[in-house]
């Protein structure tokens, strides 16, 4: 049996995006999304915040770097990844050194998709907003809302 690992999710950036390159020269940037989950506790309705780290590869990354700020809303299409490392760590009052294995679980983005504006995304009401990993160049079907034809007439109501 396959195994799927995948995650959608939409959110808001806690902090501009961090470019950086390897040392073969691809493009990586980090960035940290803020999720609102809301439940209830009691009678009322309570928020809390997931924070997620996501890294971004090659020309999506660049994109976001020069698109994407602090605030903006995201929605990031990805797998997870858990990475492991020891840290060790010394005590000074002890003089004692030791080792602690950490680990963490990651979000590598597979597309990312710019929502919400900056400062109103800078297109014409219609357009879509331009995103890092739109590469296909399919734009949103948007006959059903645009003027003409009988589609809007007050005579094909059913009801």
């Amino acid at each position: 049996m396959a195994s799927i690992n995948r995650v959608i999710l939409v959110g808001n950036l806690t902090r501009d995006p961090e470019l950086r390159h390897t040392p073969q020269g691809a493009a990586v940037c980090d960035l940290r999304l803020a999720v609102n989950n809301h439940r209830k506790q009691g009678e009322e309705w309570v928020e809390k915040a997931n924070f997620f780290d996501v890294t971004v590869w090659g020309a999506q990354a660049e994109s976001c770097s020069k698109y994407l700020s602090k605030g903006r809303q995201v929605a990031i299409d990805g797998r997870l990844d858990h990475q492991t490392w020891e840290s060790t760590s010394s005590c000074e009052q002890c003089g004692n050194e030791s080792a602690q294995k950490r680990s963490k679980v990651k979000v590598i983005a597979q597309n990312v998709q710019f929502l919400g504006s900056r400062q109103d995304a800078e297109t014409a009401p219609g357009e879509p907003v331009a995103t890092a990993a739109n590469s296909s160049g399919l734009k949103p079907d948007t006959s059903d809302f645009e003027s003409g034809g009988s589609a809007g007439a007050d005579d094909d109501i059913p009801f």
